[in-house]
């Protein structure tokens, strides 16, 4: 079972209003808003964004990386190695 199983549906309501986000940006253009505007829009869009991921983050690390760690052995530095690497991607996106 996936660390973020149990709030499924709350990742799945966030989700769905970034996604509302970036339709709303499209429209946007299409409309010929104003740059800075838009501009603004997209910072709102890239923090939900990555709200989104360190909240997914934290659960991987207190379910996934947490019982793996507990087993011990090659999962376990498997699993720590894997979320570095995560966090490395998190933070130079």
């Amino acid at each position: 079972m996936a660390g973020y199983t149990e709030r499924k549906d709350d990742h799945l309501r966030r989700l769905r209003r970034i996604e509302g986000q970036i339709r709303g940006l499209a429209r946007m253009v299409e409309d010929d808003k104003y740059c800075i505007d838009i501009l603004t829009q997209v910072s709102a869009a890239n923090s939900a964004l990555q709200s989104f991921a360190l909240s997914l983050l934290d659960e991987h690390l207190a379910h996934c990386v947490a019982d793996a760690v507990a087993e011990g052995g090659a999962e376990a530095e498997a699993k720590v190695k894997e979320a570095s690497d995560a966090i490395a991607r998190l933070v130079r996106s």
